[in-house]
């Protein structure tokens, strides 16, 4: 592993990954994405376990951040509006901190906040939560009229299927619970 005066380098997808390994460092992990090489620093304390966890951790935050920078979704949630019918939102972004939701939306400022977890998932997913959330900005809760708006998707059963099945994936991994829906 790596020591504080040699780094350690290895993959983990899609990074090149350098592993320096910090004296002056006490309790605190750091990340850089540079060029396509992911610098984390750590602790000089800590175990190859803990090194690994972090390492981890830290390429899947810069997966994310990769992932959702490839994504439009002001053009996409604006065509999709367009397509299925449905209002667009004053913004749409993404955000980390979502972690028992996929989506959701606010009534009030007509806004739409996805989790950045999709980002990594396939489009037809993707576009299936953001109708979803589109559909929530006529009506607000799940009953059959927002449903009738939901499935102008044509994969909005797929898409959910899908969805269920990742929220499994994550509470069995002790990763996520709740992700019962888009919102």
């Amino acid at each position: 592993m790596a020591t504080a005066e040699q780094p350690a380098l290895f993959t983990l997808e899609p990074f090149r990954v350098e592993v320096v390994r910090s004296t002056r460092r006490k309790r605190t992990v750091g990340a850089q994405l540079v060029g396509g090489v992911l610098k984390v620093a750590i602790p000089s304390w800590m175990s190859r376990a803990e090194e690994r966890q972090w390492v981890e951790k830290m390429a899947a935050r810069y997966r994310r951040t990769v992932s959702t920078d490839r994504i439009d979704l002001v053009t996409r949630s604006a065509a999709l509006a367009r397509r299925y019918d449905l209002p667009r939102p004053t913004e749409i972004r993404w955000v980390d901190d979502m972690t028992a939701r996929w989506g959701s939306c606010s009534l009030h400022s007509r806004s739409v906040r996805l989790s950045s977890r999709l980002a990594a998932f396939p489009d037809w997913v993707i576009d299936y939560v953001i109708v979803h959330e589109l559909a929530h900005l006529v009506e607000a809760g799940h009953g059959p009229d927002f449903w009738r708006l939901a499935s102008r998707y044509p994969k909005a059963e797929r898409a959910i299927g899908y969805l269920i099945a990742k929220a499994a994936d994550a509470t069995d991994d002790g990763d996520a619970a709740g992700h019962e829906g888009s919102d």
